[in-house]
């Protein structure tokens, strides 16, 4: 198969998957209500940092695809709801442009459309620092995701089967390349020990990218002629388990989460746990597909409204705020919790305990 006709099935397959119903870690947590915001929506501000980068509102486009024809078109349209929006917006592995010159415009449309963006370039773990330093250059990128995605080249009837260098490619890369480097998974979240080593080579941010959203699992198992994987198609921890595993390291790395995100709430509650900012690829690549550049724009304008109305009920007026919420965790997540040492009743008191 080549390259631009697996970028076009991942796209297909994806999409064929948005619909399935999935449960999510994030109703496993509830912040308790307070009667009295003492405030008004206009105290409030969506903007938050990272890395030294500066974003208007705490949820980004996060990288999708790119390496065909078609997925140039939806690169393209993605970039134009980013620059009518205000949202960051990091493309999908570029390894297909770097193998394959003539895919280069399918990722370049980004930058075309959106010349004053906020974008981040992706490559995955295992490639040259040399591959980087191109990925960056091809968009002018602003910083850099190297994805880390085991189970899918595992999976994946083409994928890698040797991860021994992946560290020692990763510490290269930070060293080496001179804008920001973002570890990514991609929807197969992050242990506090991952995170561990990350910081011990020098990794400043992670997007911890949790399972519930696009299962690269299930993708790559489906394109196996005969799909025998299906019994790891839940490998993996969730966003909200994930940053609830980071919580001893949130001072020594920035956090970023993805994976799931259904609503604004979502976003909310990841912002809670620490989050600076938070993805989403699959629900805007539907909303694209389904309803074209003009309604997906309106619907993202509508998520910034509702966030500004769910940091007014919470009381905060600031993103940091967040983490001072009550939040009672339970279900799974708690029984997670326990299992794993994590002081989850400490989050149902932030309000009062500073």
């Amino acid at each position: 198969m080549t390259i631009e006709n697996r970028k076009n099935q991942h796209v297909d397959l994806a999409e064929s998957m948005f619909h399935q119903p999935k449960p999510s870690d994030y109703d496993a947590l509830r912040f308790v209500h307070h009667s009295f915001p003492e405030m008004a929506v206009s105290d409030t501000s969506l903007a938050t940092s990272f890395l030294g980068l500066n974003l208007t509102s705490p949820f980004y486009i996060n990288g999708m695809t790119g390496g065909s024809k078609r997925t140039k078109i939806i690169n393209g349209d993605l970039a134009l709801i980013a620059k009518e929006t205000g949202l960051a917006m990091a493309t999908g592995s570029q390894s297909a442009a770097i193998k394959q010159p003539e895919l280069t415009d399918t990722f370049q449309i980004i930058r075309q459309n959106n010349p004053n963006g906020l974008i981040f370039a992706n490559l995955g773990t295992g490639n040259s620092v040399e591959a980087g330093k191109k990925a960056v250059a091809m968009l002018d990128a602003n910083a850099l995701q190297i994805h880390v995605n085991a189970p899918q080249e595992l999976i994946m009837p083409e994928g890698d089967r040797d991860f021994s260098n992946w560290l020692t490619e990763i510490e290269k890369m930070v060293q080496e390349i001179d804008v920001p480097i973002i570890v990514k998974e991609v929807g197969f979240g992050m242990s506090r020990e991952t995170i561990e080593l990350l910081i011990e080579r020098g990794v400043q941010a992670v997007d911890v990218s949790g399972r519930g959203g696009t299962n690269f699992a299930a993708i790559e198992n489906m394109r196996r002629k005969t799909r025998e994987l299906d019994y790891l198609e839940t490998w993996g921890q969730s966003s909200i388990i994930s940053l609830l595993e980071a919580q001893p390291l949130s001072q020594s790395i920035e956090l970023l989460a993805s994976g799931g995100i259904r609503n604004p709430l979502d976003v909310i509650k990841a912002l809670s746990l620490g989050a600076k900012a938070v993805g989403i690829s699959g629900l805007f690549l539907h909303l694209l597909l389904e309803n074209g550049v003009s309604a997906t724009i309106t619907e993202i304008q509508r998520w910034q409204e509702q966030m500004q109305t769910i940091l007014t009920l919470l009381g905060k007026t600031t993103i940091a705020d967040l983490q001072k919420t009550d939040l009672i965790i339970g279900g799974e997540v708690r029984e997670w919790c326990l299992a794993r040492e994590i002081p989850y009743q400490t989050f149902a008191k932030r309000s009062t305990n500073g």
